[in-house]
């Protein structure tokens, strides 16, 4: 194992300026400094983890806050999750894990000690509980999502309102006029989770501009609540042509029990979805869908708080405009 003694061997320098060259302590010539790190290059040494945050203050590792409550389609928070960890790394940064539901006392009892430089923090509440303690907090963080209130927080996230109104919109283009959301899990909106929530404000709000006749059904993730909507959607409303589905795991089953109802897609009902692309696509009746770009979300956070630790200025809002896909799941409406 190459030690901090060997770099200053090669680098011709003693291992106390190789020590600060590292720690940033003292200040060092710009011709030592990239000698000593021409000599780490090509030695491959790499500082002690534990020596390297004593010296900076800092552990280097970031906290991925993501409680796996009830309703979450644990698949799609694990996307997040490998985003935030591959980019981290690149940031020589590791990053720990908490999924547990504790609300603020958790937060608190990381933030009070040196175990984490900074947060991301997901599964946002419109009226989330831990935003006071976010906002006092001596370390930085970044929310995946928005609240109702994000003033003086950092947040990042797909326009999820505008994504609702993209699909809504595809389908009003294409001569639908009776239409339905199939939404999250009943638990999630009465969590008042903000991106659903704002899935069904967008659809809702499209819907009506368009004249529309419109209903929302939030649907617990499996293949027996599927089949049960499906029949209340063609029992309630027969007129109906075009689906908007915002729930990755009834996607599936909701277009087989449609089709075990009778209704072709997309011959006879067209479905739109907002979903990981790859799920999209690897259906037998591929979806046209409004991508979950949860790898440009995770790197975006740690990004952030990048240069929140380095003591960049950053922006508090960041809303990604939502993409739409056509698939072979949209059609016009056949008009008798």
């Amino acid at each position: 194992m190459v030690k901090i003694t060997d770099v200053a061997r090669h680098a011709g320098v003693s291992p106390s300026t190789v020590s600060y060259a590292l720690s940033g302590k003292r200040p060092i010539s710009q011709e030592t400094r990239q000698r000593i790190e021409a000599s780490i290059r090509e030695l491959g040494y790499r500082p002690h983890a534990g020596a390297r945050a004593l010296a900076s203050s800092r552990s280097n590792v970031l906290a991925l806050v993501v409680p796996l409550r009830s309703g979450i389609h644990v698949p799609v928070v694990m996307q997040f999750a490998v985003s935030v960890v591959t980019t981290a790394r690149r940031h020589d940064h590791d990053v720990l894990l908490l999924t547990q539901e504790e609300g603020d006392e958790g937060l608190r009892r990381v933030a009070d000690t040196a175990l984490v430089d900074a947060l991301i923090v997901m599964d946002l509440q419109l009226r989330d509980p831990r935003l006071p303690l976010l906002r006092s907090l001596d370390r930085p963080s970044v929310m995946i999502g928005f609240p109702l209130e994000p003033g003086g927080l950092t947040c990042v996230d797909l326009d999820f309102r505008a994504a609702g109104e993209l699909c809504v919109e595809r389908l009003a283009g294409l001569g639908h006029r009776v239409v339905a959301l199939v939404g999250s899990p009943p638990e999630v909106y009465v969590r008042e989770t903000a991106f659903a929530q704002r899935v069904v404000q967008g659809f809702t709000a499209a819907a009506d501009r368009d004249g529309l006749s419109s209903s929302v059904h939030p649907c617990e993730a499996t293949p027996a609540a599927a089949r049960h909507i499906a029949e209340q959607l063609l029992r309630e409303q027969p007129a109906l042509t075009g689906v908007v589905v915002h729930n990755e795991a009834v996607l599936e089953p909701l277009i087989d029990a449609f089709e075990q109802l009778g209704l072709r897609v997309p011959g006879d009902l067209s479905v739109t979805a907002i979903c990981p692309d790859e799920l999209a696509e690897s259906l037998r009746v591929p979806v046209t869908s409004v991508a979950l770009p949860s790898a440009e979300l995770g790197a975006r956070a740690v990004e952030l708080l990048m240069k929140k630790l380095d003591g960049t200025a950053v922006p508090e809002a960041a809303l990604l405009p939502p993409r739409l896909t056509e698939r072979a799941s949209t059609v016009p409406r056949d008009v008798p």
